[in-house]
């Protein structure tokens, strides 16, 4: 196994050293004719810091120098006998850009109206272009002349309706202000709310054109003066309001066919009338997500709502809305064409995964049945399968660690169950009724087995576009964890107790949860906002209530049972709070802190290991596989023996109080890598976990606040996102900069990163002591999505 460890680290340091070569020595330049020029670089001089970036997007994409990764891969697959081919036989990479003089004029003219529309009507832009060496270097030279704001603001509207409900909204979305810089993108902005505003209260007809704001900048001052102008339709005297009457809604087969039998039909409401082709739905519960509401002001905020909606249900492929005008000449009839997805799926998905001297995989089958009961609800049954192996072994795949089975199925309804009447809200987001059952078997031969049962209602609400709730009422929970006998003795007798409370244990929860969030919607765009995401689970306080009523049974531990089982009683946070910034051209900067609390009480003297917190991991401290820090200073080697550490892997670094928080710095690389969005990241990470109360078979666990700062990790490293659309592959490299199990000056581990003699020391001296647990100064982590 350590020779396959070897060629894999000597494989990604072979293809690091390979695209250092290709980055460093390949140049494009031996491929070009003499009166070729590559562009090496585009500078803009004279031009504010506010507004250089956007005015650097006005220089012609063939004329901005080409990322070096691009040129390098172009150039590995488009190339022969020191030429260019006639023809590009890869899709690869990009070629190079070349110096092309009328490319450079229209540049300097798009930069100079880019000025203009940005308050600055006398700007003139000339450019500057060196060549050397078949490369050439673009200036382009700016200047702006005065900044125009805006004096006055007028506004002529003909149809006297739209204009009180122009006046009547406007403050609600305009960024027109008199002593505002003149800008182009903020009358652009005007002029599509107006659009939009007209579009939502009735106004079917209304297009942009009717909309013109005309701008004087011939006063004195370098001031602009602004009159919005809304023109009627021709040879009318206002604008058309339109109501909707009938709704034709047709639902297709799966295949995007009507079908030949005959469709299930029915009206609803005396509004809505329904063919169903793949008589598949329930009418009555399908209305309840469309806003086209007979006797209302056609509106497209409630046509784009009717749509989000049913693309939200996740059983329809495609979903058309178009209006018929009635004879009547006021009246809308809406049609609707429908095309389900197909009712069953399954997937299947599979991982294989190799740390620290152990390699297994994972393999799992998701089968999906959507619009169980014909109103949208969707039934996932879901099998994973996961074995781990001691590949330090001689033979690969010879000793098994540990083999983890899950069953689980999940009913989801787009709509909140329950014995009394809640009001919904559909306009503000998808209500959901999740009712989930799931098993899991869990056995570590020689050391732990588990037995896992857990049975929940969930609902889950949106306030508002931002702003989710998930609250879990009843959340049933059994779970049988047993140590091996043996295994459990040796415990004993070096008097290992936390271990035992903490994993040899059977107990029933009854508890609740509640989870908010904020902004989850924001989290894939390039915005500046702020996430949180506040967790609560409490468990054990009404059977604690039944247990002082009716005196119920204590058990030899003092610990009082329901059904022959002792109970848990725990309060139990977490909250993870983000701070997005964002850069132009896909760059943005993270800072996230994730702290969290778990306390027992009552009838629990401690918590079983699946309620406590861990560090470490693909989404926390990257330099650390998930399970391998902390708590606190702690280090392995005070276990007696290597067979109680081999034994105790994965069991016995965790806490009742987490902190882990990360910086991250995100950056666009290429657009356009195999198919994919090539993305990097840079990171700092930092976090552990704790213990609430001292315990001396733990030494150095418990958390002091004096001593935070030498009890916590750092770590630091790169990685990259390859963005297939759908979703993201995710690989990060974290180093190990001070590592908290050694003490004084000796935690500060990245000494040794740079120096393999130095490495291979610290290596052999931490095997003498902590056997079988090997030291590893890089982690790598592979994802999907990305990690916060």
């Amino acid at each position: 196994m350590k020779a396959y460890k070897d060629y894999v680290v000597l494989l990604l340091r072979a293809s690091i050293l390979f695209l250092t070569v290709i980055l460093s020595g390949c140049s494009a330049t031996r491929y070009l004719n003499d009166d070729q020029a590559l562009i090496k670089d585009v500078k803009l001089k004279g031009i504010s810091k506010d507004f250089s970036e956007d005015a650097y997007q006005y220089v012609q994409q063939d004329i901005r120098p080409n990322s070096r990764i691009n040129l390098a891969l172009y150039n590995m697959f488009n190339t022969r006998d020191g030429k260019y081919r006639s023809d590009r036989i890869k899709n690869i990479g990009e070629a190079p850009r070349l110096l092309d003089s009328s490319l450079v004029d229209i540049s300097s003219r798009e930069i100079q109206k880019f000025l203009a529309y940005k308050s600055f009507f006398n700007a003139a832009v000339t450019s500057e272009i060196r060549v050397k060496n078949k490369k050439a270097y673009i200036t382009f030279i700016a200047e702006p002349g005065p900044s125009f704001k805006v004096r006055n603001i007028n506004h002529a509207i003909s149809d006297s309706a739209v204009r009180d409900l122009y006046v009547k909204n406007r403050e609600n979305f305009t960024k027109l202000h008199s002593g505002n810089r003149y800008d182009v993108d903020s009358i652009m902005y005007e002029i599509n709310s107006i659009f939009t505003l007209m579009k939502s209260n009735g106004y079917y007809d209304f297009l942009k054109p009717y909309i013109h704001v005309d701008a004087d900048s011939t006063l004195l001052s370098s001031q602009v003066d602004l009159k919005l102008n809304v023109y009627n339709p021709l040879g009318k005297m206002a604008h058309k309001v339109y109501y909707l009457k009938n709704t034709n809604i047709d639902i297709r087969n799966s295949n995007i066919r009507f079908g030949r039998r005959p469709p299930d039909s029915a009206i609803v409401d005396s509004q809505y009338f329904f063919r169903d082709y793949s008589h598949r739905f329930k009418f009555d519960k399908l209305t309840r997500y469309i806003f086209l509401n007979k006797g209302k002001k056609y509106s497209v905020e409630n046509e784009n709502l009717t749509y989000d909606r049913l693309y939200e249900l996740n059983v329809f492929r495609n979903i058309k809305i178009e209006y018929e005008k009635d004879p009547d000449s006021i009246h809308l009839n809406a049609r609707m064409e429908i095309t389900p997805l197909k009712r069953n799926s399954n997937r299947v998905e599979g991982e294989y995964t190799f740390n620290s001297g152990r390699n297994g995989f994972n393999i799992g089958n998701t089968y999906t049945n959507r619009n169980l009961f014909g109103g949208a609800e969707r039934l996932d049954i879901k099998f994973r399968y996961g074995i781990l192996f001691d590949s330090r072994d001689k033979k690969l795949f010879s000793s098994i660690f540990n083999r983890d089975i899950q069953v689980g199925a999940n009913l989801i309804i787009p709509r909140i169950v329950a014995p009394f009447h809640v009001r919904e809200n559909y306009r503000a987001g998808l209500p959901h009724t999740t009712i989930s059952s799931s098993m899991q078997i869990f056995d570590q031969p020689g050391a732990f087995r588990n037995r896992l049962f857990i049975n929940s209602i969930s609902y889950d609400w949106t306030q508002s576009k931002n702003r989710l709730h998930s609250f879990t009422p009843i959340n049933i929970e059994y779970r049988d964890g047993r140590l091996d006998p043996d295994f459990r003795y040796r415990l004993d007798t070096a008097g290992n107790l936390l271990y035992i409370r903490t994993n040899d244990r059977r107990f029933i929860n009854i508890g609740s949860q509640y989870n908010f969030t904020l902004n989850a919607s924001k989290l894939s765009s390039y915005t500046n906002f702020t996430y949180l995401r506040a967790f609560f689970d409490i468990g054990g306080n009404s059977l604690g209530l039944a247990a002082k009523l009716f005196s119920l049974h204590k058990n030899s531990d003092g610990e009082r049972t329901f059904m022959g089982l002792p109970y848990l009683q725990y309060g139990k946070t977490e909250i993870d709070l983000r701070w997005y910034r964002s850069f132009a051209g896909e760059r943005q900067f993270v800072a996230r802190i994730n702290p969290g609390v778990a306390v027992p009480y009552g009838n629990s003297r401690s918590l079983p290991f699946e309620r406590n917190f861990y560090a470490g991991g693909s989404s926390g401290v990257r330099a650390w596989q998930a399970r391998t820090l902390g708590p606190g200073t702690y280090n392995r080697s005070v276990i007696e023996s290597e067979e109680t550490r081999k034994n105790l892997t994965y069991l016995d670094q965790y806490g009742e109080v987490k902190v882990e928080g990360n910086l991250e710095y995100r950056f666009k690389i290429m657009e356009n890598f195999f198919g994919s969005k090539l993305r990097g990241a840079t990171f700092f990470d930092f976090g552990n976990v704790w213990l609430l109360d001292e315990n001396e078979k733990v030494p150095g666990g418990k958390l002091q606040l004096d001593k935070f700062f030498d009890q916590l990790a750092l770590g630091a490293g790169a990685g990259l996102r390859f963005d297939l659309q759908y979703f993201v592959f995710r690989f990060d490299v974290g180093a190990k900069i001070k590592d908290p199990q050694f003490s004084g000056s000796d935690n500060w581990v990245i000494k040794h990163l740079f120096s393999s003699e130095a490495r291979k020391e610290f290596k052999e001296e931490y095997i003498k002591t902590n056997s079988p647990d090997r030291y590893r100064f890089l982690q790598y982590n592979f994802g999907i999505g990305m990690p916060f």
